[in-house]
């Protein structure tokens, strides 16, 4: 997947209207009333199902269709569903899936659109990997509206899900910020997926953030994890230019390229100067004061930084404003001497031409890895004009069972994998050969092993790949050589030793709370408007220019309560039920 789950998307004006008149509650923020739903542990998580009709296998749920709009980028998932499968699931449930994809250039815009229009299929689905997200407060006023409908009873009847029921499943966010808020009473109208079975560990391996083109660091004579700082990220830049190093096409190199994504903020590129998460911006000081990074030396740090490195030619223009298309298209062709953004299990990388550079230290010390308790991503929910809704739910609890994720993430038995003397599954080679000649060719076989991510949406939860399936990652009991440079880039980047030193936390984002915060709707727009003005400071003419940019956006912060927010903060972070990512 490629993580764009990790921009931070303007919400356009059209979302200040939908907004206006949200209540004041929050997740965690009454102590004292937490939900009905946190305190009714499932008795047997592991019940069977319903009786079948006769004839029909176990895991039938009823003869229907079943569609969902999915609110999320064609690039992390798919509508096009392999045949095969689908008679699968038909065979095994009686659903007919289909799933729609609703295209837009922000995938918010197209939520915004579709809640608006008010008719939707029997679920939709959403990018929301914590409550700070911006799409958090569209779905919170759909739901205090009425339309969705409340998937706590469901849950309790089910077998995976029927753990989100459980106390201390959950992380301190999902649980409080997204699902069962305190106003809701028990009552959940989201599904927050992605939640790993067991709390604290770091089951996906591989290593994001920027790469350098190997050739170019060994012709240097530079280890890039050696380069720690953006003062030597700078350097190095300079070299790469002097160095006249040329692309797959003979053109010439530019030597910091975007994010393998497209353009935007890569806060790991420049951490040093990063006052927080590069989509929150709010951090404590060491001496315990909470600030946003405009009241801090390191906003005009960071624009006079990008400035020289723009003036100079060292970084692409467009950074921060590319297309994902020209970007990645950039990134295979060789074309960017350091990929500010991409990850390991890139397939046209699986011979390490690009390799990790730094990581880059934080703004306040040394690199430390930040290790979520357990960390949601993407959300689904059932409008109130569903039929039988409860068919929805046993599907989904159908697909993040054992039997329901080796359908989507490994094909069908026999065509795509055998099993080994332990249950486990075994790619097939030809699936193997197939992945790796024609990629767009083994996608077409339907499930998540080849790039077919449909069922992540409602199935990808109580994750536990090794547990479940004996490996961490697909093929990898095969000995498959799919992502061979996964394991060689981890080692090659201490990637254990990092995971030892880190910190593992359960926390709210900073601004997971907007919605309970009486001048909400205008400080986020504000928030929004810093976003915005940060990237005008970038190209502006010069520092004073820059300057009079961020100035302006700060007023406009502090205008709408900037200072009682950070307030609010540092009251909830006092609270252990309501901690801060700080």
């Amino acid at each position: 997947m490629s993580r764009k789950w990790t921009k931070f998307l303007a919400i356009p004006v059209m979302v200040s209207m939908l907004l206006a008149g949200c209540s004041n509650n929050n997740g965690g923020n009454n102590t004292s009333n937490e939900p009905a739903a946190n305190s009714n542990t499932a008795s047997d998580s592991n019940a069977t199902a319903t009786n079948a009709p006769e004839g029909k296998p176990a895991t039938w749920i009823a003869d229907r269709k079943i569609k969902g709009l999915v609110f999320m980028g064609t690039d992390d998932y798919t509508e096009d569903m392999n045949p095969e499968i689908k008679a699968q699931i038909k065979e095994k449930t009686g659903i007919d899936f289909e799933i729609e994809i609703m295209k837009a250039e922000h995938s918010i815009d197209g939520l915004i659109a579709g809640l608006a229009a008010n008719d939707l299929p029997d679920f939709v689905a959403f990018y929301l990997n914590n409550s700070g997200r911006p799409e958090m407060p569209v779905v919170l006023k759909a739901a205090r509206e009425g339309m969705f409908t409340d998937l706590a009873p469901f849950f309790k009847d089910s077998k995976v899900y029927s753990k989100y029921l459980q106390d201390d499943y959950l992380p301190m966010d999902t649980q409080f910020g997204v699902m069962f808020r305190p106003e809701f009473n028990g009552s959940t109208y989201f599904a927050h997926m992605n939640i790993q079975r067991e709390g604290g560990q770091v089951s996906w391996k591989g290593v994001g953030g920027p790469y350098i083109r190997k050739d170019i660091a060994d012709a240097l004579g530079v280890d890039p994890r050696t380069i720690t700082s953006t003062d030597q990220l700078y350097d190095l830049a300079k070299k790469i230019k002097d160095g006249n190093f040329k692309d797959n096409n003979g053109g010439p190199v530019t030597p910091i390229g975007p994010s393998y994504w497209g353009g935007k903020e890569v806060g790991a590129l420049f951490n040093d100067l990063e006052w927080g998460a590069d989509d929150q911006r709010i951090k404590q000081t060491k001496d315990g004061k909470i600030l946003h990074e405009a009241q801090t030396e390191f906003a005009m740090k960071k624009v006079d930084y990008v400035q020289k490195l723009i003036k100079e030619k060292l970084i692409h223009p467009e950074f921060f404003t590319i297309d994902e298309s020209r970007a990645t298209e950039g990134a295979l062709n060789g074309s960017w001497a350091i990929i500010a953004d991409t990850h390991s299990y890139q397939e046209f990388n699986q011979d390490m031409h690009y390799i990790p550079l730094g990581p880059i230290n934080q703004v306040d010390g040394p690199y430390q890895m930040q290790i979520s308790y357990k960390s949601g991503y993407s959300a689904w929910a059932i409008p109130t004009t569903t039929e039988n809704p409860e068919d929805v739910v046993k599907f989904a609890d159908f697909l993040a069972s054992r039997e329901g994720k080796l359908l989507w993430k490994y094909g069908i038995e026999g065509r795509d994998y055998t099993l080994d003397d332990k249950g486990n599954p075994l790619v097939k080679q030809e699936v193997v050969d197939l992945k790796a000649k024609d990629p767009n060719e083994a996608k077409k076989l339907g499930f998540g092993g080849v790039g077919n991510n449909w069922g992540d949406i409602l199935g990808s939860t109580d994750n536990d790949n090794l547990v479940d399936f004996g490996e961490a990652n697909y093929g990898d009991n095969a000995s498959s050589g799919l992502f061979p440079a996964v394991e060689q880039i981890a080692t090659y980047w201490n990637f254990d030793e990092k995971v030892k030193n880190g910190v593992v936390s359960d926390a709210y984002q900073p601004t997971s709370f907007i919605g309970e915060f009486s001048n909400g709707t205008e400080l986020k727009t504000a928030f929004d408007n810093y976003n915005d003005s940060l990237i005008q400071a970038y190209y502006s003419k010069s520092h004073d220019e820059a300057k009079k940019i961020l100035d302006n956006a700060l007023k406009q912060m502090e205008a709408s309560g900037l200072d009682d927010y950070l307030k609010l903060l540092a009251d909830k972070n006092a609270d252990p039920k309501t901690k801060v990512k700080l």
